[in-house]
């Protein structure tokens, strides 16, 4: 089995990315849940696990931070 050349690892996960999308719309927490079919603890966990990763205190730091790293587009 060989290694294949990969880029670089995503930020987010693809769950977490469309969470962070529909939050800059403006969505709630209930919204995003209903939107993507899973419950408002698993939005707050993709929301939580997002801030962690990226070291910030809040969502709208973890929103601007994503956003200067290119990871998420307004």
């Amino acid at each position: 089995m060989r290694d294949v050349e990969r880029g670089p690892r995503p930020l987010l996960t693809k769950r977490e990315r469309e969470v962070f999308e529909l939050l800059v719309q403006d969505y709630t927490t209930k919204k995003i849940a209903d939107q993507l079919y899973i419950s408002e603890k698993t939005v707050r966990n993709h929301i939580s696990n997002t801030i962690q990763k990226l070291g910030v205190s809040s969502r709208s730091q973890a929103v601007i931070e994503l956003i200067r790293m290119g990871e998420l587009n307004i």
